[in-house]
């Protein structure tokens, strides 16, 4: 999955990045709200981790920013702020969870999935279309009743396509969707003809 972690803290911000990269995902970071903004206004993103404080801005107003481009990214907010008040202002915004600090690590993995769980497969744990069916747990493909072994980069474009299923997409969504903010080096995109293959 692809997420971006707002979040001013660098210690912070540089665990939540380090484990969830240790879980296969790709992760990009802002530590300001203009920094935030500049992203996403270049990439997608499966899951957007939001803290509501930030140095030039509040993290509040990057959800009116996200409903107001009908953005479709699942949201978690982590923050210090305990107020009622402000969970159910941000969720009624368009977040999907929030989560208050300190929080562990693996919790705040479980519930990127769920979140984007219910986004990208309707709450379902497998993903299924035509003869292929995708176990979203076990990160496993099979076609036909049989297992596919593919490479991580093969699932994650297999799932993207999948997700998008009757959208066009461009090659250079897809390499952004699944290589980050790597992909602005690369000269071509034509490498991903290699793994569609």
């Amino acid at each position: 999955m692809k997420i971006l972690i707002i979040e001013d803290e660098p210690g912070l911000q540089r665990s939540i990045a380090q484990y969830l990269h240790s879980q296969g995902n790709l992760c990009s970071q802002a530590s300001t709200y203009a920094e935030a903004l500049d992203r996403l206004a270049v990439y997608d993103y499966d899951c957007i981790l939001l803290d509501l404080t930030l140095p030039d801005g509040e993290g509040l107003q990057i959800l009116n920013y996200l409903k107001r481009m009908n953005r479709t990214e699942g949201v978690i907010i982590i923050s210090a702020r305990n107020s009622i008040d402000q969970k159910i202002e941000g969720l009624s915004l368009g977040a999907d969870d929030y989560l208050i600090k300190p929080f562990h690590l693996s919790e705040l993995n479980a519930r990127i999935l769920a979140v984007v769980r219910r986004k990208s497969a309707h709450g379902e744990r497998h993903i299924e279309f035509n003869e292929i069916r995708i176990d979203l747990d076990a990160k496993e493909v099979l076609v036909n009743a049989k297992v596919a072994y593919m490479t991580k980069k093969e699932f994650d474009l297999l799932l993207y396509f999948v997700s998008n299923k009757g959208k066009v997409i461009s090659k250079s969504a897809a390499v952004e969707h699944i290589w980050g903010d790597d992909s602005d080096m690369a000269d071509s995109f034509d490498f991903i003809y290699t793994h569609i293959g």
